[in-house]
């Protein structure tokens, strides 16, 4: 009887393995709806984000400002902080604030709203 050897095709076979383990966890977050494809509700939330939000977070670009960038931010399953990415989480972080971000109780309920329409087209 052979014995079993572990030569080259052992080692192509956990490579390969290793490959499709590796490219599995590769998943790329799609790129921010383009500014001219806003609807009129998005557009107005891009404002509010600049107004308010822009002098911490960039919305387009993945680098850090002063605070973690918003590119992305409902499109992963947590925020930066641990907390479920959704809607009812976000307006608390923005309305009660969160560590070192300040707490934004100037937003009107509309003005909110249209922000969250914006955050998630990023």
């Amino acid at each position: 009887m052979k014995p079993h050897t572990y030569g080259k095709p052992g080692l192509s076979y956990l490579l390969s393995a290793l490959c499709c383990v590796l490219l599995a966890g590769c998943h790329s977050t799609p790129p921010p709806m383009p500014l001219d494809q806003l609807n009129a509700q998005q557009a107005h939330g891009h404002l509010v984000f600049q107004t308010h939000c822009g002098q911490c977070h960039y919305d387009r670009d993945s680098g850090s400002l002063h605070g973690p960038p918003l590119l992305g931010v409902f499109k992963q399953p947590y925020l930066p902080s641990g907390a479920p990415a959704n809607d009812e989480r976000v307006t608390v972080t923005i309305l009660q604030g969160h560590g070192l971000m300040p707490a934004d109780r100037n937003l009107d309920t509309d003005d909110l709203k249209d922000l969250l329409a914006y955050l998630h087209t990023l």
